[in-house]
């Protein structure tokens, strides 16, 4: 369905607790990130243009829907990191309804630590504990949004996100990544299983890729495939570190870049889902760059 809507609110997940968790000294996956994405969006005046949401406290049955007790178990056993992760993913979980209750049109979810990586191992993976994105998309299901997009952008391929909906026909899954970096998955062969075949979309980008890049890859590869679906709910993985002179990335994608790629999801959610869409923080690992790609990416979302 086209939306009428003539304005957008969007909503922002943020909350000081994200900072307490800390990998280890110096670990690129530092509260710095959070700090630098706040201050800039505050300074830019795009924090008081949004509804801030608080996270949402007991979630554990909602991480249920997606990862085993087993899993659930020993994440909480970890000092401080336990706690987070789960209020990431109840930061997250907020933001979607709030949406679903049309407080706001979309949100972006300033939360650490990512998701897109974590599966059922019992421990981290790439940084990531509970997969906040897949976990949110079962939960917009359970609000009746059958149809749920996921586009990853981040530079590092989804593979615990793709893992959980590799056989489910509901949740159409786009990537684009490096396929030589961590963690080696992503491979466009990877299509999906039974019904869902042809709805696990893997593009794997060249090294130094542009935003023309990622933008062809997106007209030739996801809008036609999102024409067909028809999603009722679309959610971004909204990793930063495709970005220029990222740390542990190759890519070249400007912060406008990020703000065009923004605009191209926010007209399929607007064609499709009355603008229902919710972006999740994943990577971006370059400080000095981070708050800027991010406040690029916060500016298209609040656009009229």
């Amino acid at each position: 369905m086209q939306s009428t809507a003539t304005s957008r609110r969007t909503g922002y997940v943020f909350d000081e607790r994200y900072l307490l968790h800390v990998i280890e000294d110096n670990h690129p996956e530092s509260p710095q990130r959070l700090r630098a994405i706040h201050h800039t969006l505050s300074e830019r005046g795009l924090v008081e243009k949004c509804v801030r949401i608080a996270p949402m406290e007991a979630v554990e049955e909602h991480i249920l829907a997606l990862h085993t007790q087993a899993h659930l178990d020993s994440i909480k056993r970890i000092p401080v990191t336990g706690e987070i992760a789960e209020l990431a993913v109840g930061g997250v979980l907020a933001a979607v309804k709030a949406v679903h209750d049309g407080k706001v049109t979309n949100a972006f979810c300033a939360v650490r630590p990512p998701g897109h990586h974590a599966g059922n191992n019992g421990g981290e993976e790439g940084f990531c504990y509970f997969n906040n994105v897949a976990v949110a998309a079962r939960y917009a299901q359970r609000l009746g949004h059958q149809k749920v997009l996921i586009v990853d952008w981040d530079y590092h391929h989804g593979n615990g996100t793709q893992a959980a909906f590799y056989d489910d026909p509901t949740v159409l899954y786009y990537s684009t990544h490096a396929l030589y970096a961590y963690p080696g998955t992503g491979s466009p062969d990877f299509r999906g299983r039974g019904k869902k075949n042809g709805l696990n979309i893997n593009v794997p980008l060249p090294r130094g890729a542009t935003d023309e890049d990622a933008l062809f890859a997106w007209e030739r590869f996801l809008v036609p495939k999102a024409k067909e679906f028809k999603p009722d709910f679309v959610f971004i993985s909204a990793g930063f570190d495709g970005g220029r002179d990222d740390v542990l990335g190759t890519f070249a994608i400007s912060d406008e870049g990020f703000g065009r790629l923004t605009e191209l999801a926010l007209n399929i959610a607007d064609r499709y889902c009355n603008g229902r869409l919710v972006s999740v923080l994943e990577g971006g690992y370059n400080v000095s760059r981070l708050g800027k790609a991010v406040a690029s990416h916060v500016k298209a979302l609040t656009q009229p």
